[in-house]
Protein backbone atom coordinates (compact mmCIF):
# COMPACT_ATOMS: atom_id res chain seq x y z
CA UNK A 1 0.00 0.00 0.00
CA UNK A 2 1.33 3.11 -1.17
CA UNK A 3 0.89 6.89 1.27
CA UNK A 4 1.77 10.35 0.03
CA UNK A 5 1.21 13.81 0.20
CA UNK A 6 -0.16 15.96 -2.80
CA UNK A 7 -1.83 19.11 -3.23
CA UNK A 8 -4.75 18.20 -6.33
CA UNK A 9 -7.45 20.56 -7.44
CA UNK A 10 -10.71 18.87 -8.44
CA UNK A 11 -13.42 20.20 -10.20
CA UNK A 12 -16.41 18.30 -10.07
CA UNK A 13 -20.63 18.54 -11.24
CA UNK A 14 -22.88 16.53 -8.74
CA UNK A 15 -25.66 16.29 -6.57
CA UNK A 16 -25.51 17.50 -3.01
CA UNK A 17 -27.51 15.00 -0.12
CA UNK A 18 -26.96 15.19 4.00
CA UNK A 19 -27.83 13.37 6.84
CA UNK A 20 -26.70 11.16 9.73
CA UNK A 21 -23.46 9.71 9.23
CA UNK A 22 -24.15 6.52 10.54
CA UNK A 23 -26.25 6.47 7.44
CA UNK A 24 -23.61 7.16 4.88
CA UNK A 25 -22.95 3.99 3.85
CA UNK A 26 -26.41 3.77 2.39
CA UNK A 27 -27.49 6.80 1.50
CA UNK A 28 -24.51 8.22 -0.73
CA UNK A 29 -24.46 5.22 -2.97
CA UNK A 30 -28.29 5.75 -3.51
CA UNK A 31 -27.59 9.70 -4.31
CA UNK A 32 -25.04 8.58 -6.85
CA UNK A 33 -27.13 6.12 -8.68
CA UNK A 34 -29.98 8.84 -8.94
CA UNK A 35 -27.30 11.10 -9.97
CA UNK A 36 -25.99 8.58 -12.86
CA UNK A 37 -29.39 7.93 -13.79
CA UNK A 38 -28.92 11.93 -14.71
CA UNK A 39 -25.59 11.48 -16.45
CA UNK A 40 -27.03 12.28 -19.78
CA UNK A 41 -28.20 15.68 -18.96
CA UNK A 42 -24.06 16.59 -18.76
CA UNK A 43 -21.26 16.64 -21.63
CA UNK A 44 -18.76 15.70 -20.68
CA UNK A 45 -16.13 13.20 -21.81
CA UNK A 46 -14.92 11.59 -18.58
CA UNK A 47 -17.02 9.46 -15.94
CA UNK A 48 -14.30 9.20 -13.12
CA UNK A 49 -16.90 9.09 -10.52
CA UNK A 50 -16.36 11.10 -7.33
CA UNK A 51 -17.50 11.63 -3.53
CA UNK A 52 -16.82 14.39 -1.45
CA UNK A 53 -17.40 14.01 2.42
CA UNK A 54 -17.67 16.49 5.30
CA UNK A 55 -15.74 14.95 8.30
CA UNK A 56 -16.62 14.03 11.36
CA UNK A 57 -15.30 16.17 13.55
CA UNK A 58 -15.89 14.72 16.92
CA UNK A 59 -18.65 12.19 18.39
CA UNK A 60 -21.37 14.83 18.84
CA UNK A 61 -21.10 15.59 15.23
CA UNK A 62 -23.63 13.44 13.75
CA UNK A 63 -25.23 14.89 10.64
CA UNK A 64 -23.21 16.24 7.40
CA UNK A 65 -22.91 16.65 4.00
CA UNK A 66 -21.74 14.97 0.71
CA UNK A 67 -21.57 15.18 -2.88
CA UNK A 68 -21.67 13.09 -5.59
CA UNK A 69 -20.91 12.67 -8.98
CA UNK A 70 -17.93 13.28 -12.28
CA UNK A 71 -15.18 14.87 -12.00
CA UNK A 72 -14.67 17.61 -15.18
CA UNK A 73 -11.98 18.77 -16.81
CA UNK A 74 -13.08 22.96 -16.74
CA UNK A 75 -14.81 25.19 -14.41
CA UNK A 76 -18.81 25.19 -15.43
CA UNK A 77 -20.85 27.93 -15.11
CA UNK A 78 -24.06 26.22 -16.44
CA UNK A 79 -24.79 22.52 -14.75
CA UNK A 80 -28.52 21.19 -15.04
CA UNK A 81 -30.86 22.12 -12.05
CA UNK A 82 -30.75 20.35 -9.15
CA UNK A 83 -27.24 19.57 -9.88
CA UNK A 84 -24.20 21.47 -7.91
CA UNK A 85 -20.35 22.55 -9.49
CA UNK A 86 -18.14 22.19 -6.55
CA UNK A 87 -14.41 23.02 -7.11
CA UNK A 88 -11.36 22.18 -4.65
CA UNK A 89 -7.76 23.01 -4.13
CA UNK A 90 -5.90 21.34 -1.37
CA UNK A 91 -2.93 19.26 0.10
CA UNK A 92 -4.16 15.68 0.75
CA UNK A 93 -2.95 12.62 1.77
CA UNK A 94 -3.93 9.83 -0.60
CA UNK A 95 -3.64 6.14 -0.97
CA UNK A 96 -5.36 4.02 -3.36
CA UNK A 97 -6.87 0.06 -2.94
CA UNK A 98 -10.14 -2.38 -3.22
CA UNK A 99 -13.42 -1.09 -2.15
CA UNK A 100 -13.51 -4.13 -0.84
CA UNK A 101 -10.56 -2.76 1.81
CA UNK A 102 -12.75 1.28 1.98
CA UNK A 103 -12.58 1.19 5.86
CA UNK A 104 -8.94 -0.01 6.42
CA UNK A 105 -7.79 2.06 3.67
CA UNK A 106 -9.20 5.05 5.91
CA UNK A 107 -7.57 3.80 8.53
CA UNK A 108 -4.17 3.16 7.75
CA UNK A 109 -4.14 6.22 5.67
CA UNK A 110 -4.90 8.17 8.41
CA UNK A 111 -2.49 6.45 10.52
CA UNK A 112 0.15 6.97 7.92
CA UNK A 113 -0.78 10.90 8.62
CA UNK A 114 -0.50 11.28 12.20
CA UNK A 115 2.71 9.48 11.71
CA UNK A 116 4.48 11.29 9.33
CA UNK A 117 3.16 14.48 11.63
CA UNK A 118 0.26 15.40 9.44
CA UNK A 119 -2.63 17.74 10.90
CA UNK A 120 -6.09 17.27 9.35
CA UNK A 121 -8.29 20.04 8.00
CA UNK A 122 -11.88 19.06 9.33
CA UNK A 123 -13.02 22.25 7.17
CA UNK A 124 -12.30 20.66 3.92
CA UNK A 125 -14.43 17.73 1.98
CA UNK A 126 -12.86 14.17 2.38
CA UNK A 127 -12.08 13.03 -1.26
CA UNK A 128 -12.90 9.16 -2.87
CA UNK A 129 -12.48 8.73 -6.67
CA UNK A 130 -13.56 5.90 -7.88
CA UNK A 131 -11.79 3.45 -10.84
CA UNK A 132 -13.97 0.53 -12.30
CA UNK A 133 -11.19 -2.54 -12.67
CA UNK A 134 -11.29 -5.03 -16.21
CA UNK A 135 -12.59 -7.76 -13.70
CA UNK A 136 -15.48 -6.00 -12.73
CA UNK A 137 -13.80 -4.78 -9.20
CA UNK A 138 -13.43 -1.46 -8.28
CA UNK A 139 -10.58 0.35 -6.47
CA UNK A 140 -11.08 3.64 -4.63
CA UNK A 141 -8.73 6.79 -3.80
CA UNK A 142 -8.88 8.43 -0.96
CA UNK A 143 -7.62 11.90 -0.48
CA UNK A 144 -7.63 13.29 3.04
CA UNK A 145 -7.36 17.13 3.58
CA UNK A 146 -4.47 18.07 5.63
CA UNK A 147 -3.38 21.54 7.00
CA UNK A 148 0.74 22.65 5.05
Amino acid sequence: MEFKKVKRNFRMVGLKGSGPFIDFGTDVPKLAQKFLNQLDELEIRSITEIALFEPKKDENHLEGSYVVGVIVQESLTDVPIGMVYTETEQHYVTTRGSMKDLGNLHNYLLKWSEDQGHKRNLESYIIETYHPLDNGEEEVEIYLPIHT
